[in-house]
């Protein structure tokens, strides 16, 4: 009986999601947009935050300390072109990396699965959620 290869085998284990969430992560530092949810955050912990849900959601032998996604994302209202245009980063980044097309497809689809959890349908929707003492980040399309 052959025992099926992880996701997070296939890509290279660790060592190509520390690189792939280095890379995506210097550019969306960097973004005029989306690098504004990221002021005050240190990137390293962002990085291997990152690395470690999504090393656990491949099926690496991982722990992912962090917290669940609506908690962590729930002062932020983020829109679908949001996750769109993150997903295109990543997209790059991981090309860049090497990573075969099938994987990257496979990888992608994993990333978009949770965008349910983090995605707001409108800002008036997004405006009545009760953040209690936590300040709601907008943060508008400078090209707008």
């Amino acid at each position: 009986m052959s025992k099926k290869i992880s996701l997070f085998d296939q890509v290279g284990g660790l060592p190509t999601l520390d690189r792939v969430h280095k890379r995506f992560y210097d550019k969306m530092y960097a973004h005029p947009w989306l690098g504004k949810f990221f002021e005050g955050h240190d990137q390293q912990a962002i990085e291997l935050r990152q690395t470690q849900f999504m090393g656990v959601k491949m099926g690496g032998a991982m722990r992912y300390p962090g917290m669940a996604l609506e908690l962590a994302h729930r002062r932020m209202y983020i829109t679908l072109e949001q996750l769109e245009l993150r997903q295109s980063i990543l997209r790059e980044s991981l090309e860049e990396e090497h990573v075969p097309e099938p994987l990257i497809k496979r990888w992608l689809k994993i990333d978009a699965a949770f965008w349910g959890h983090i995605k707001n349908d409108s800002l008036e929707e997004f405006q009545q959620v009760d953040l209690k003492y936590e300040r709601p980040l907008i943060v508008p399309n400078p090209d707008a």
